[in-house]
């Protein structure tokens, strides 16, 4: 964007994930803090990666290297967050980066199919910020499987329509999580075979999902893995929402705060801005 102002504040990241997350390589809580005071952030959450469920994948699937641990045949079984070694590095780094507010947080998978695991990881911790995904679809012929695999091997537009749908019923059926992550998930997979993905495809599937939202108090994530397209801040606001978080899904130090200053100016256009204190939640003006 031609008229971004790089020299403004960039909003906290408040979707971080490091070597506590499963599905990391490269996470370091530690490295990741030094990053943030270098780009000057007010705050940092790291968001551990909380997945309750058994996904399966094609024979074929080619998968990253460092989730061999937990590929059994065709099945992936993440292992649960270590509560108290997450905890205890972010103690840890709280002692040792004072001037970084550091916020504890976890990023649930489809806690409303696993409502009891999900509420008992809760319990077990205070998470200043909690957040809610959806990762993972029916897949015909192969199971329960990442949004990934769907969209490779059916219908990308029927995906994306399903996808949403699980966002309302995930809104409606757990209210233990306060943040929406990535509502675009599935455009990271978008084909390149088809025409270049537009969210007004699909608007009556995003605004049902986000009046879910609004109805269940919750607050829209504005992810920057893929930037989140504007009109989708616009219905967000047209519905009724009242809050956003700045989210850089980063699962190595060096993608920390990624394309914030763009998402911000995306966000202030949308009518949010930020509140009192630079680490705050960004409300509709």
């Amino acid at each position: 964007m031609d008229d971004v102002d790089m020299t403004a504040a960039l909003p906290a990241d408040d979707h971080v994930h490091t070597q506590w997350s499963w599905d990391t390589a490269l996470g370091d809580m530690a490295a990741t803090c030094a990053r943030a005071l270098e780009l000057g952030l007010p705050a940092v959450s790291f968001t551990e990666h909380a997945d309750f469920a058994e996904v399966s994948v094609p024979a074929e699937a080619s998968l990253p290297e460092h989730w061999a641990a937990y590929r059994h045949g065709n099945v992936i079984a993440p292992p649960p967050l270590d509560v108290d070694g997450y905890l205890q590095s972010v103690a840890e780094c709280r002692e040792r980066f004072p001037g970084l507010r550091i916020r504890t947080g976890v990023e649930l998978s489809e806690p409303h199919q696993h409502a009891g695991e999900a509420s008992a990881l809760l319990a077990s911790a205070t998470f200043e910020r909690r957040l809610a995904s959806v990762h993972s679809t029916h897949v015909p012929g192969i199971g329960w499987s990442d949004v990934a695999v769907a969209m490779a091997l059916e219908d990308p537009r029927s995906v994306v329509r399903d996808y949403l749908r699980e966002v309302a019923s995930l809104a409606a059926g757990f209210d233990g999580f306060s943040v929406l992550a990535h509502i675009d998930y599935p455009i990271r997979h978008w084909p390149d075979t088809l025409p270049p993905y537009d969210p007004t495809d699909f608007e009556d599937e995003h605004r049902d999902a986000l009046r879910a939202l609004v109805r269940n108090g919750k607050v829209l994530e504005v992810n920057t893995r893929v930037p989140l397209h504007p009109v989708v801040l616009a219905w967000w606001r047209e519905e009724g929402g009242d809050a956003i978080t700045f989210a850089s899904d980063a699962h190595r130090p060096d993608a920390l705060a990624a394309g914030f200053a763009e998402a911000a100016a995306v966000a202030r256009a949308a009518g949010f801005r930020g509140g009192d204190s630079p680490a705050d939640l960004w409300r509709r003006d």
